[in-house]
């Protein structure tokens, strides 16, 4: 790891092609938090690849139009959701709508982190 960031909603782990964001229990995450994500993306992977993987440990709510910004980040080449919950992963199917980047859903946090070894090292 790099560097483990600290937000007040959430904790963002930073690696050398992904982050690992964890939110905190009854959030409701919406657009204006995407600035974070820009940044981190202009921070730590300036003209670099990398995948955001959001590990689902806690209940929290989630504004699908934030992924119309989330769209936007140039270098941000998947997402992915790694969610336990019927619920979260339900959730997560319809998040997956409003992202025009490719997007997965996995059980385990271990299977989500080689896809985003792999998509990474095939950019």
């Amino acid at each position: 790891m790099l560097k483990s960031l600290k937000y007040s909603f959430c904790t963002i782990d930073v690696y050398n092609d992904y982050v690992i964001s964890r939110i905190n229990e009854g959030f409701h995450l919406t657009p204006d938090k995407n600035k974070i994500l820009e940044d981190i993306a202009n921070d730590y992977f300036i003209d670099k690849p990398f995948v955001y993987i959001t590990h689902r440990k806690h209940s929290y709510s989630v504004d699908p139009s934030i992924y119309l910004q989330t769209s936007k980040v140039k270098n941000l080449i998947g997402f992915a959701v790694v969610a336990e919950a019927p619920l979260s992963k339900g959730n997560a199917e319809i998040e997956k709508l409003f992202l025009n980047k490719p997007f997965e859903i996995f059980s385990d946090l271990d299977d989500a982190i080689k896809w985003a070894k792999s998509l990474v090292s095939n950019e």
